[in-house]
């Protein structure tokens, strides 16, 4: 109770304060005006802002529609800037291109075709001979199946040099194709002003000539070892020959002297 009656007091003290003061009556209306203006404000400030994001949004996507149509301006007075340059001429360099490409490839596989097909030839060539002299170095030493598998060995790759060899001109005759439609291409870009393409394609005869050069001097060398293995086996059977005639003299001498 005592509590109660001295927080009586207390609250009748201030408000005896407030009352005694008159100028701090005449600030009540003031400050409940503010405070109801700031209750107020704050109670508005949910719907109004939201209608002013709104405002602002809408803002935005118009400046955003805005650069759009701007920017398709922009791009179809390029597009129509890029109709008007192209000329005859540049349609033709353009296309002049696209024919300096497609030979350069078709050159480049031919070139691949042909050099593989050299190297097949050579390595058949090679083989041949390798088979040839070891047959030639036991003419008269062997059975007669041993010869018949001997034989039937160096057919073979008899068969096989040969089979190589129509490939290789095969693809040479593709391969000349190709070369000869490059020169043409590499002339019709160089008349249409085309310069970088024609250098291009020049310079792709050159390294594709000096690629196969080089694989025909290989299987020129293999053919060349293979006619020297044949003139060795000319000798080697006419040798073999000779000493089977003069072994069959001598019997036919001793029989004569047993006669």
């Amino acid at each position: 109770m005592q509590v109660v009656r001295q927080c009586s007091a207390s609250a009748s003290r201030a408000a005896g304060g407030f009352l005694r003061n008159p100028t701090d009556m005449s600030l009540l209306p003031s400050r409940r005006g503010a405070t109801c203006s700031r209750d107020l404000s704050s109670s508005e400030s949910g719907p109004l802002s939201s209608r002013k994001c709104g405002v602002q949004k809408s803002g935005e996507w118009t400046s955003a529609a805005h650069m759009s149509i701007a920017s398709l301006s922009v791009a179809r007075g390029l597009f129509t800037q890029q109709m008007e340059t192209l000329t005859h001429d540049s349609l033709i360099r353009r296309a002049v291109s696209v024919v300096t490409d497609s030979s350069s490839t078709f050159l480049s596989q031919t070139t691949l075709a042909l050099i593989d097909a050299l190297t097949h030839y050579s390595k058949a060539v090679h083989t041949r001979i390798a088979v040839q002299r070891r047959y030639l170095a036991s003419v008269g030493k062997l059975t007669s199946s041993e010869e018949d598998s001997h034989k039937q060995a160096i057919n073979a790759m008899r068969a096989e040099v040969t089979y190589r060899l129509e490939e290789c001109k095969r693809f040479e005759s593709s391969w000349i194709n190709a070369v000869n439609l490059c020169k043409m291409a590499a002339e019709a870009a160089n008349t249409s002003g085309a310069e970088q393409a024609s250098i291009t394609v020049r310079t792709n005869i050159q390294v594709a000539q000096s690629q196969v050069e080089e694989a025909r001097r290989v299987s020129a060398d293999a053919e060349k070892k293979l006619a020297e293995t044949k003139v060795e086996e000319i000798q080697r059977m006419a040798e073999y020959a000779a000493s089977f005639d003069d072994e069959e003299h001598e019997v036919h001498e001793a029989y004569l002297r047993e006669d």
